[in-house]
């Protein structure tokens, strides 16, 4: 008889998707989390028209830094405010849950691409008539030419035009503002009238006869210095409100409770906090500080939300003050908030290159302390617990695992990862933390360290860690096969490197490529650098600034080379389908002449329709990376390392060096649909591999041999790489399943491995999906370094999801 396999743990079908709008450790939570996942996505104008008052009020009249911080403090000044029933934490980017503020002065959009936000059929945000007009007699005369968009575009060469349109790159900062980056630690020690202390003290011992930019350093302060009163007079504002409401309040628990909102709100954010919840409010207080300033790309994370919290959480249990039960319906009561606030509208490449709107605040939990021993703590099975309990995409949650993680954590964690949406994900501590010493982080810098967004990592509260844009790494191949010639485009983007037909060698080859994947970095990084000073002297972050290492001290801004370390990363797409497109060629033209150069580009030019036997060769009798072979996977590191050596060391304007990761949010589907056939039989216009995975369907060795080749890749050298895995919900099902995958994780990370998440579902049920969106509208997947709802992702997106090579643990070495 076989085995009976259990499969109680699967959710991801209709009738577990059901019980997903019943979700929350509370009856409380489960009408927050209702009330926010059905609520409609809207467009907020409300801080686009102050911000125009403020520009029209005092641009030219005072500093850039001071009109920035001006127009954060009239925003919190005027804002509407939003305090629901039931709420615990207080606070909303916008008028209310789902709004999405516009920021004009990053891009103003079209009314043109306001009808589209309203009207597109996945992730539509409703714009009324009086939003359309306002926009167009108010917001676009006025950000006309004064949108750093138009500057930034206008400050490019017609190189960086030319490879920007056809797909070589993406930017972006094109429409969101830097700012990459994680919570440390000072702002749960500290508040906002303590900082103000420091930045008066800090401009006290501004020396303006021996440092000539003293008065620049003036201003930047004096700007933080009024972010600081912007963040405390909201602070004061909702004190106010929630006592309002409880003269009102009739209900006595009810009313207790906003007493008690309004005792944290005295507290938080002008000075430290002294409890749990405090602590969770002063966190919720600066994120809407961070992220209504200025929109920075991939928002802000609370970070290590463990090791801030587990102080609080053991002070106030200690007092009896506080019980599991508070501390997880707190901590889902900010889990609500995040995902009350999706990500900025965006449009065009920028949609493209990141289709989705999830705001990529990324949790830590685990991990080690400052002396190098386990950090998991009371309050990291609680995030674990929130996580399962909410099952939401956003936040986007991560474990932190290192050699003295216990292995009672990392099994808890996997039993959640195998519920089939995607999170947790896995990092890997040891690894992350050689990356920053790698780089010249400190030790203790490092080891407080993490990952935000989707896998990249930075130094908390000490680094500014700017992510530039994606890279097109195969197609920059696809320059060196027709002489630097885009044939999807009809236009001669690179160099002139020679004809695919007249190379003589693998060698000749591997140079022509060279020659065209450099002169495409060199073309994006000048345009960076242009950029970088746009952004210092046009939008500095004053807030930001407050909430990062050394800012204050050196009187600069988060923008401007203010934070203690200043890194600037370019991201690598595709390294599966350029590792094996020049195994095709290496193994099929070069080494056992199976086939011309020119039989191989006749077969791309024509989609590889009629060319079945060579499309044959190359998609199934060549080497492929992902099945721990040689042959492929040495040319993996080559590209790999040819990509990083040009890349790394090289300078930025803001003090710092060049760094690369290897992840693609949703960019590689769009690289892939600007792209003709390549050589290893992907079709024109499919998708390229994600993050370092292997090319779907051609790992076919099993899960081991997975991280066999992608550990030959140097992580300890990237800011961050991404490997997505999939699983069916009958190959990790049971204790075994839990131990098989534990036992995967700890076999990469050992091989330094930088990280790992995982799909748990069938390929039927994607399919069925698919097919009848509406009964999986709770269906989430893991994307790529981030989880969505399987209905609101492109078709493309969709397919590429289904075709994931589907692992299993049969013979596989770490069973």
């Amino acid at each position: 008889m076989a085995e009976k396999i259990d499969t109680s743990f699967v959710i991801n079908t209709p009738e577990g998707l059901l019980k997903d709008n019943d979700r929350g450790c509370t009856e409380r939570i489960k009408r927050l989390r209702r009330i926010s996942h059905s609520t409609q996505p809207h467009l907020d104008l409300e801080r686009a028209k102050i911000e125009t008052d403020v520009y029209k009020e005092y641009e030219g009249s005072v500093s850039v830094p001071v009109l920035r911080a001006l127009v954060l403090k009239e925003y919190f000044s005027r804002k509407t405010l939003y305090l629901g029933d039931d709420e615990l934490l207080v606070g909303e980017k916008g008028k209310d849950p789902q709004c999405s503020p516009t920021f004009p002065e990053l891009c103003c959009h079209t009314i043109e691409d306001m009808h589209i936000m309203n009207d597109r059929k996945l992730v539509n945000f409703t714009v009324t008539e009086d939003d359309l007009k306002l926009q167009e007699e108010e917001i676009i005369p006025y950000w006309k030419n004064r949108a750093v968009r138009e500057h930034l575009l206008k400050a490019m060469t017609q190189e960086w035009r030319d490879c920007y349109e056809v797909g070589m790159f993406t930017e972006f900062m094109e429409q969101r503002g830097p700012g990459h980056t994680a919570g440390g630690k000072n702002f749960y020690i500290k508040g906002y009238g303590d900082y103000k202390k420091e930045i008066a003290q800090a401009i006290k011992d501004l020396d303006y006869f021996n440092d000539p930019e003293a008065y620049d350093k003036e201003q930047e302060l004096r700007a933080m210095d009024i972010c600081c009163d912007a963040i405390i007079i909201l602070g004061k504002r909702y004190h106010d409100l929630a006592l309002e409401k409880a003269a009102e309040e009739k209900d006595p628990v009810r009313k207790a409770e906003l007493e008690q909102i309004a005792a944290n709100c005295a507290v938080v954010p002008e000075h430290k906090p002294e409890t749990y919840w405090q602590a969770l409010q002063m966190y919720w207080f600066t994120h809407l500080g961070v992220t209504t300033e200025l929109n920075p790309w991939d928002a802000f994370t609370p970070g290590r939300l463990d090791q801030h919290l587990i102080p609080f959480y053991e002070k106030d249990t200690a007092a009896g003050t506080l019980d599991d039960t508070r501390a997880l319906e707190l901590l889902e009561c900010l889990w609500v908030k995040l995902f009350n606030s999706p990500a900025p509208v965006k449009v065009g490449v920028t949609l493209k290159e990141s289709g989705t709107y999830v705001d990529f605040a990324n949790i830590n939990s685990g991990g080690v302390k400052e002396d190098g021993t386990d950090a998991v703590n009371a309050v990291s099975y609680l995030i674990l617990d929130c996580m399962e309990d909410m099952r939401q995409n956003q936040p986007n949650s991560n474990v932190q695992i290192s050699k003295v993680t216990p292995d009672k954590f990392l099994k808890r964690a996997c039993e959640i990862a195998r519920q089939g949406w995607g999170q947790p994900a896995f990092y890997n501590t040891d690894e992350l933390i050689q990356e920053l010493v790698n780089q010249g982080k400190s030790l203790v810098d490092a080891r407080n360290a993490g990952c935000s967004g989707c896998v990249e990592t930075g130094a908390w509260g000490t680094e500014a860690y700017w992510l530039t844009g994606y890279l097109n790494i195969p197609k920059c191949l696809q320059l060196a096969l027709y002489d630097g010639y885009d044939v999807m485009f009809k236009k001669q983007i690179g160099p002139h490197t020679g004809k695919a037909e007249d190379f003589k060698s693998y060698d000749e080859l591997w140079n022509a490529f060279k020659t065209q994947l450099e002169y495409i970095i060199d073309v994006k990084m000048r345009g960076n650098l242009v950029i970088e000073r746009i952004y210092s002297q046009m939008m500095p972050a004053p807030f930001l600034s407050i909430c990062t290492d050394d800012c204050i001290k050196k009187g600069k801004d988060y923008n401007a080379g203010g934070p203690r370390y200043n890194t600037s990363y370019i991201q690598g797409v595709g390294i599966g389908t350029i590792s094996d497109a020049l195994s095709a060629i290496k193994f099929n033209v070069f080494d056992n002449q199976k086939f011309t150069m020119k039989e191989l580009i006749d077969a791309m030019n024509d989609d590889f329709k009629g060319h079945e036997d060579i499309l044959n060769l190359v998609k199934n009798k060549t080497p492929k990376y992902g099945n721990d072979d040689d042959y492929a996977d040495d040319i993996m590191v080559s590209v790999f390392n040819e990509y990083k050596d040009y890349i790394t060391g090289r300078p930025t304007t803001r003090g710092g060096v060049y760094h690369v990761d290897m992840l693609p949010t949703t960019c590689h589907v769009y690289f892939g649909d600007v792209m003709i056939a390549t050589p290893n039989g992907r079709l024109a216009h499919n998708p390229l591999s994600e993050g370092i995975s292997p090319e779907k369907g051609a790992d076919i060795n099993g899960p081991t041999a997975v991280v066999k080749s992608c550990s030959k890749m140097n992580h300890c050298e990237t800011g961050g790489t991404l490997l997505n895995q999939k699983f069916t919900p009958a190959a990790i099902a049971g204790e075994k399943g839990i131990d098989n995958l534990a036992a995967l994780i700890r076999s990469y990370f050992a091989m330094n491995g930088h990280h790992m998440q995982f799909n748990v579902i069938d390929r039927q049920t994607l399919i069925e999906a698919q097919k009848n969106p509406e009964e999986y509208k709770e269906l989430i997947v893991r994307v790529a370094g981030y989880s969505d709802y399987f209905r609101n992702l492109d078709k493309p997106l969709q397919n590429e999801i289904i075709e994931r090579t589907e692992q299993s643990f049969g013979g596989c070495g770490c069973c």
